[in-house]
């Protein structure tokens, strides 16, 4: 028996704020009803500032955003069709056997477990690619496993100076919502996320955003699909529902969840964040300890992966947070299991959450043998959270 609250410190699900939970417990709604459809357009609405576009389609799939990838690749993708994809994280890797799995031909770009997305790798093969057989470019834009973000503005700029035709496809799910994402100025065709992560919501719906070249591309794409059927599902969405019963109760979750960012506004919630982030990766410096991602310049806002010593297992730190101390850690991932654990720092958190995430950390490293100074990581972090107390407090850190 476990005295107090559990701390979740994953990537996702993240925490659900007390208010959100509250907006579920709903009676079933009339899905097909003139006041579903009025409660449910201002949703699709409300999401596009956090996808950064006045221009793209919002399609929700019940699911999670691994049905929204599937939907994107057989909504917009034929089997057979050429993409260009990287393999540098557990996602990036899953994104890429999915793609195989449905058919297309993929060409792979493999690199370290902590880099970041080859743009300009990418921008070559684009180059040479001259009668556009390439018909889309994946990118993971924060890899969950490593706590890598990658510039899609910078592929933007690859797929222009190649004046290259193909859909750029991007996963999101790990970032929307809580670092800065501009569709609209990245000219992102396909964007993907889910609720579970910075929209602070359960698993449930898979979010797509789509731009018109998308939409065009669902015309003469021949990927099979009937539930994922996105035509159907923006059709239905236009008449304020859905082409099958939907998760209700995340719905209303998820409008209670923007109405929180509102009320943060989208700057602050960026900013917050960014202040997390640093505290932590301070934190981890402190301890002497390395990250997976290879610099701080491609180091992401949503998740920390961290590398435990060669002879410290990292399951044993997390395995001690969780059952001593009631805290939830992110586990290391395909080559990373044993060797790295990680700290999400994503949705309805704040600096007091984040310290007590570094002292039970501290703890757990210091009890499977990591020599290093307790309160080390806290104390670095403080001094971070200090000299940024000037900025605006959010309402989650009320």
């Amino acid at each position: 028996m476990h005295i107090g609250h559990a701390h979740l410190f994953i990537p996702g699900p993240t925490n659900i704020p007390e208010d959100v939970r509250r907006a579920m417990v709903v009676p079933m709604p009339d899905h097909r009803s003139p006041e579903f459809a009025a409660f449910f357009r201002p949703i699709q609405r409300d999401l596009a500032p956090i996808f950064g576009t006045q221009k793209a389609k919002i399609a929700l799939i019940p699911g999670s955003g691994t049905a929204a990838w599937e939907a994107a690749i057989t909504n917009c993708l034929s089997p057979g069709d050429r993409v260009l994809m990287a393999r540098h994280g557990t996602f990036s890797t899953l994104w890429a056997d999915m793609a195989q799995r449905l058919g297309l031909a993929i060409e792979l770009v493999d690199l370290a477990w902590g880099a970041a997305c080859p743009v300009r790798e990418f921008g070559r093969r684009l180059a040479q690619d001259r009668h556009g057989e390439i018909k889309a470019v994946f990118m993971t834009h924060n890899e969950t496993a490593t706590g890598v973000t990658s510039d899609v503005a910078a592929l933007r700029h690859e797929l222009d100076a190649a004046m290259h035709d193909a859909l750029l496809f991007v996963d999101g799910v790990s970032s929307i919502g809580s670092v800065p994402f501009e569709m609209d100025a990245w000219g992102v065709d396909l964007a993907v996320t889910g609720t579970q992560k910075g929209l602070m919501c359960p698993a449930g719906l898979g979010i797509l955003a789509l731009s018109e070249k998308a939409i065009a591309a669902m015309d003469t794409a021949r990927g099979a699909r009937a539930f994922f059927d996105v035509k159907a599902l923006l059709a239905a969405h236009d008449a304020g529902s859905f082409p099958y019963t939907p998760p209700a109760p995340v719905l209303y979750g998820l409008r209670a969840a923007l109405d929180r960012m509102a009320a943060e506004t989208l700057p602050a919630v960026y900013a917050r964040h960014r202040r997390l982030a640093e505290g932590v990766r301070a934190g981890v410096a402190a301890w002497g300890l390395q990250t997976v991602a290879e610099n701080t310049i491609i180091a992401s806002n949503t998740v920390t992966a961290i590398r435990t010593p060669d002879d410290v297992d990292a399951r044993e730190v997390i395995a001690t947070a969780r059952t001593r101390y009631h805290t939830f850690f992110g586990a290391g991932l395909g080559p990373l299991a044993g060797k790295a654990f990680r700290i999400g720092h994503l949705g309805d958190l704040n600096e007091g959450s984040v310290l007590t995430a570094l002292a039970v950390a501290e703890m757990a490293l210091v009890q499977n043998g990591t020599k290093i100074t307790l309160g080390a990581g806290v104390a670095a972090a403080q001094t971070v959270f200090g000299k940024l107390a000037a900025e605006p407090l959010s309402i989650a850190a009320e």
